[in-house]
């Protein structure tokens, strides 16, 4: 016989792991904003890549910064998702996890998902165009078959909470 999950370790760790993932995340975005704000200087740039003055080196330079846009862009939908999360566990410490509200969280989240795989597409296709023989650019960003795994994944499991409330809802009414 298993243990009720208000005394799972996993529990309060994934509980810590999430408010840790929170903090890196938005310590991530503010890292990101001072590349495009404090360091905005193309030299510096160029000289990091070891790039000689050129259109090239000018296209590659304009990639990195849209880049970077787009990085903080996915900043928000990181934060939206780790909070989602959190709340989550919080309800599975409660004994509670088959309410509505969590259905519709793992819904927003798989949209945020979603919303993360195709700005990683973005993304591929700028260092895709922006790399070149001599510079290339190799990003982990494009076409991701497990962050789609995921999307669809997560869709399913908010259809399955939904329908797992739905199931409780009618069992406490005949009770």
């Amino acid at each position: 016989m298993s243990a009720p999950a208000s005394s799972s370790a996993a529990l309060p760790i994934a509980h810590v792991v999430l408010r840790i993932l929170i903090v890196v995340n938005w310590l991530s975005g503010a890292a990101i904003l001072a590349l495009l704000v404090v360091m905005p200087n193309e030299q510096w740039i160029m000289s990091a890549f070891k790039l000689s003055p050129s259109p090239e080196a000018e296209r590659l330079v304009m990639g990195l910064r849209a880049i970077a846009v787009l990085g903080l862009a996915a900043i928000p939908l990181n934060y939206a998702i780790l909070k989602r999360l959190l709340a989550m566990v919080e309800t599975v410490r409660a004994g509670d996890p088959f309410v509505a509200i969590n259905a519709d969280r793992l819904q927003t989240i798989a949209w945020t998902l979603f919303a993360l795989q195709l700005l990683s597409l973005v993304i591929g296709a700028i260092a895709r165009h922006v790399s070149t023989p001599e510079h290339p650019l190799h990003l982990d960003a494009g076409f991701s078959i497990n962050g789609w795994l995921a999307v669809l994944l997560t869709f399913l499991l908010a259809r399955v909470f939904a329908e797992g409330t739905l199931m409780r809802e009618d069992l406490a009414g005949m009770v």
